[in-house]
């Protein structure tokens, strides 16, 4: 795959195979990020194609159509496989929220050195119920949500 841009149809199709990897993945597992990165290893030729395709599509119509308190974010697709997939580029924190299922996190450095949560690019999961304030630090961050069953629940408090 090139780092050509691509329409969100053509970017949906490259997400199908992680999906489907990530099909009844166990968010809550201990070291569940260790374990998603070894189904799917963020210099596979699969999660590569991903990434160059997402951050040469940053500037696309469909990508990252919203923004907000200065993140930029958009959902790619509503149902693949049973996730909703959202992408969101940042380097502020974001909105307070829950995973009632669990949340998947596919996280590719665009500037900088940054960390999402305290962790480098790659793979950040989060379990059953878990609640967090997403943060950039040390640069910015394109990251694809994998939301199982599409849940999240953005919190006031």
């Amino acid at each position: 795959m090139t780092t050509q841009t691509m329409t969100k149809e053509q970017f949906v199709e490259l997400l199908r195979p992680l999906a489907q990897a990530l099909q009844g993945f166990d968010v809550d597992a201990k070291d569940a990020a260790v374990l998603c990165a070894a189904k799917l290893p963020f210099a596979s030729p699969a999660v590569a194609a991903v990434q160059r395709a997402a951050i040469a599509n940053i500037a696309s119509d469909w990508m990252l159509p919203k923004s907000n308190a200065g993140i930029r974010f958009g959902r790619v697709v509503k149902d693949l496989l049973g996730f909703s997939v959202d992408a969101v580029l940042m380097d502020v924190p974001g909105p307070k929220h829950r995973h009632p299922n669990g949340e998947i996190d596919l996280c590719m450095a665009t500037k900088g050195a940054p960390k999402f949560d305290g962790h480098d690019a790659g793979w950040v999961v989060y379990g059953k119920g878990s609640v967090h304030v997403p943060t950039v630090r040390g640069g910015e961050m394109l990251i694809l949500y994998f939301l199982p069953a599409g849940a999240i629940e953005f919190l006031t408090a």
